[in-house]
């Protein structure tokens, strides 16, 4: 029993299906596949039930999940105890993060990098992704998790992901009962969106004058649990990241995808200010590549971050 093949399993019981599973461990979808079998073998049990639309854990394969989680999570433990000791770390460093990204769990990165560099002074700053792009530039900040393709310009960044963006509907609204809509039709709607600083807003009003479609914001919020309840209530419509609309919150709302909305998508990066070489940044950047931290439901992570931590997770394996 390999910890990578622990790691597809989890993925798999978590995504319930192979070609997701493979896309987020980074491998094939037949070297996913033959992974769980072999597993299996050595088991001596059937761990999934498999169909030609789901995947389901079998009873025994629900009974190792908590045993695989454990498993995995005393394997970072350890690696992040090993780090400890063998490069330990002490100054500041200061981080911002845009609320609910989605791509990225930055608190869990952030308990993983305390857990391994405890000395650092870390500090915490949550607001819009052009507000912490300023705040990078004018180097307030060292590290930021931020969304927007190409808000970034000529900062140092990694691309960490993306997603489509999909409109969210009360359940009575007259568009509710379409499979698309397009930006046009949503032109005379009551609009619930984000601060202008928010990467999301920023991308819906590129969109719209993209377009020459003119939308009325009625409603500007910092606060993703606002916003839903507000479409929630019939004050108007939002397009949000697709991550945002499988929240339960939004369980009332109807999502329904845009049409022609091709180059319109929710892209996450990591960006980091220009610092001296012995800077914590880069050490907190790593931890990025870690799955856990890298997925949330509804979200895709970039091949290139899939494959680092494939690798990495069969390095330990072995």
């Amino acid at each position: 029993m390999e910890l990578r093949q622990l790691a597809y399993l989890v993925t798999l019981a978590e995504e319930r299906q192979f070609t997701r599973a493979a896309e987020l461990t980074g491998v094939s979808q037949s070297g996913l596949s033959a992974a769980i079998r072999s597993l299996e073998e050595e088991l001596g049990t059937k761990l999934f039930h498999r169909t030609t639309r789901k995947v389901e854990p079998t009873e025994a394969g629900s009974a190792l999940l908590p045993y695989a989680r454990s498993m995995l999570g005393q394997a970072a433990a350890a690696r992040d105890a090993v780090v400890h000791l063998s490069h330990e770390l002490s100054g500041q460093l200061r981080v911002g993060a845009e609320q609910c990204l989605g791509i990225v769990d930055v608190p869990t990165v952030l308990e993983r990098f305390h857990r391994r560099h405890p000395r650092v002074e870390v500090e915490f700053l949550q607001a819009g992704s052009g507000d912490l792009l300023a705040a990078i530039r004018e180097r307030r900040i060292d590290v930021a998790f931020v969304a927007g393709a190409e808000q970034a310009g000529s900062l140092s960044g990694v691309r960490l992901g993306h997603e489509p963006l999909v409109a969210v509907l009360p359940s009575a609204h007259p568009l509710a009962s379409r499979t698309s809509v397009g930006h046009d039709e949503l032109a005379r709607e009551s609009f619930i969106d984000f601060h202008p600083s928010w990467g999301v807003r920023q991308l819906n009003d590129l969109a719209f004058e993209a377009r020459r479609v003119h939308r009325r914001v009625r409603f500007a919020v910092n606060d993703v649990h606002t916003l839903l309840d507000l479409v929630t209530r019939g004050l108007g419509v939002a397009v949000v990241p697709r991550h945002v609309a499988a929240k339960p919150q939004a369980s009332t709302l109807v999502k329904v995808p845009l049409r022609g909305d091709v180059g319109l998508e929710w892209v996450v990066s990591v960006v980091t200010a220009p610092s001296a070489a012995d800077s914590p940044a880069p050490h907190l950047v790593e931890l990025v590549r870690d799955v856990p931290a890298c997925r949330e439901a509804g979200a895709e992570v970039t091949s290139e971050v899939a494959s680092e931590v494939a690798s990495e997770v069969a390095a330990v394996a072995e």
